[in-house]
């Protein structure tokens, strides 16, 4: 993306992976360690207005000295984009722009769901999954991207 340092796969770089899991109230969230071989979630942050995003994660990235930032891209079970899939290219393209470390997208179709069970199976009530699920989720982003990166491209 025009503006970004050159970007790493996420095999042969090093340093932090923040990432997001847009939803249309919260944005889970993720940091991987600085070897980027484990993952933890982080409070989701509230949705509210772009400018309050951007500062939200414009900090966490500078926290946690993040070296990319990879976003959730919500595709239909068929591969296909939908409205939501075009947002998160949308919130990708502007925070690509907006911050000083390359923004990737990942597939994140079921993620939701087998983090909703995941934390069901480990005893969580559902008061709890729901305020869980989106950071959740977004572990569950960051380990796929982890494991094996595929940068889909921010424009399509």
């Amino acid at each position: 993306m025009p503006g970004n340092k050159e970007q790493k796969t996420a095999s042969g770089g090093r340093g932090r992976v923040l990432a997001l899991d847009l939803g249309a109230k919260r944005v889970g969230v993720a940091v991987s360690d600085e070897l980027r071989l484990t993952v933890r979630p982080l409070q989701a942050l509230a949705r509210a207005g772009w400018k309050r995003l951007l500062r939200d994660i414009a900090e966490l990235c500078e926290q946690f000295d993040v070296e990319t930032v990879v976003v959730g891209l919500p595709l239909r079970l068929d591969g296909g984009e939908g409205e939501a899939a075009g947002e998160a290219r949308r919130v990708a393209r502007n925070l690509g722009l907006s911050l000083k470390c390359p923004v990737v997208l990942q597939d994140e179709r079921l993620t939701s769901k087998e983090a909703e069970a995941a934390l069901r199976g480990e005893g969580f009530s559902e008061r709890e999954v729901k305020a869980r699920v989106d950071s959740a989720a977004a572990a569950i982003i960051l380990r796929d991207y982890l494991e094996r990166p595929v940068d889909l491209p921010v424009q399509s």
